[in-house]
């Protein structure tokens, strides 16, 4: 799943996600739950990862297993706390758990805490995954693997065509692209769309599309943001990270950001009332556009290049908790879900990328169309650059740090500091998040 702030990175409000909300409890104690004989796996994700038809298919085939897949919150910064401390406490965990990219090398420093993968016959999976993906959920010696690839977050701009046109702008989708190959044009066409006055701002929240210029930035060049592979705190010398604080600067001096908290519920609602035109789309997002738009504005939205070039947000992976009090039969799901055909499902059900090589040269997944979204080529759009993506390297306490960065850019947006106070703010609040 994407980076949820927020995680695709982190996550939807559960309005939008149809995800069960359990507060309480864990995977172990769910064996009486069943009252039947059955086995219940229980799921633990933080956003829409797509499963729901994936898990009848696994019950139809393993009649003696029930799947409760839970939600813990609206978003990453809710789940991750509550993932960390059903960990600590040894009971709490589901039987298998999603654990955004963004966190892995967090969770990697106690691989103890979950059952290494490779005990399980995992290793000769390592070909379903694209190589970098598979890294990831290795620890550094290599000797255990924690995580199954779930997606990855190729970038795009989804836009409303009915808002677009409203400003006199063209709405097919490659005349669109032709508009913004670089962030600056981006905002010169962002300033004809507020020029129109439509009722509607730009884009949704600053914060979205800081993550996504820094994500792209730095994954064409160093490969590394907000920590180097050395894992040194480099927010306030990495010209990456300042390049995307001064672009997004830009954007919100410009006047194009609906100011709308990501992941709020006002910004749940803006997608409802079409108070914004653009945003930044891994993916992922497409579920989440039309999870919290509503069937009401299909057709309504279509899909565009990013601009700039290319970009990689979100991705997770499927791990399997120590504590399960199942873990045979939970690695057998987790290596279900994150098959070639578990990122198929995925795909069709809420658009997350597959991270599989297999299920990208799919025609399931290079010919998709997606009708919510004019019937844009969403396998070609998103599948074409996969198996080249960059990856940007997440250093231990990467969601922490973005949180403080992205909290600062929010400060600037919300007329609460300028930019040049914003910036420090960032940096100093950064090394303090880091340091805990």
């Amino acid at each position: 799943m994407g980076t949820f702030p927020r995680h695709r990175l982190a996550a939807v409000a559960l309005a939008a996600t149809g995800v069960l909300l359990v507060t309480s409890g864990c995977g172990g104690d769910g064996d009486e739950a069943a009252g039947d004989g059955k086995i219940t796996l229980t799921v633990d994700v933080f956003g829409q990862f797509g499963y729901e038809q994936l898990y009848q298919q696994y019950m139809d085939a393993n009649p003696n297993v029930k799947i409760v897949e839970r939600g813990t919150g609206g978003n990453l910064d809710e789940y991750s706390p509550k993932l960390t401390q059903w960990l600590a406490a040894g009971k709490g965990a589901g039987d298998v758990v999603a654990i955004e990219e963004g966190l892995m090398v967090e969770y990697k420093a106690n691989p103890d805490n979950f059952v290494n993968l490779l005990d399980h016959g995992a290793a000769d999976l390592k070909g379903n995954f694209l190589e970098w993906k598979w890294n990831q959920g290795l620890t550094a010696d290599g000797q255990k693997l924690i995580g199954l690839g779930t997606d990855v977050g190729g970038m795009a701009m989804c836009y409303r065509t009915d808002l677009f046109e409203k400003a006199g702008l063209p709405t097919d989708r490659e005349k669109v692209s032709e508009l913004w190959p670089t962030w600056e044009d981006y905002i010169a066409t962002g300033e004809k769309f507020k020029a129109a006055n439509t009722g509607a701002s730009f884009l949704d929240a600053a914060t979205n599309t800081f993550n996504t210029i820094v994500l792209q930035t730095a994954g064409n060049a160093q490969g590394y943001h907000y920590y180097d592979t050395s894992d040194n705190l480099v927010v306030d010398s990495n010209p990456a990270v300042k390049q995307a604080w001064d672009t997004t600067m830009n954007i919100i001096n410009a006047g194009l950001s609906g100011k709308y908290g990501s992941w709020s519920e006002e910004w749940v609602s803006a997608f409802k009332q079409a108070k914004f035109a653009t945003i930044a789309c891994p993916a992922w997002m497409t579920g989440v556009i039309e999870g919290n738009a509503g069937p009401e504005a299909k057709g309504k939205w279509d899909i565009a290049r990013v601009p700039g070039n290319g970009g990689n947000w979100g991705g997770s992976h499927l791990a399997v908790p120590r504590q399960s009090k199942h873990q045979d039969e939970a690695v057998k799901l987790a290596k279900f879900l994150t098959s070639a055909e578990g990122h198929i499902g995925a795909f069709k059900a809420k658009g997350p990328l597959p991270s599989s090589p297999q299920a990208l040269d799919d025609p399931a997944i290079t010919e998709a169309t997606n009708a919510y979204f004019s019937d844009a080529p969403v396998g070609r759009i998103f599948g074409e650059g996969a198996k080249t993506l960059k990856p940007v390297y997440m250093g231990p306490k990467n969601q922490a740090v973005r949180t403080e960065v992205e909290n600062a850019v929010r400060t600037v947006e919300l007329g609460q500091r300028n930019p040049e106070q914003g910036w420090q703010d960032a940096i100093n609040n950064a090394k303090k998040a880091a340091a805990k």
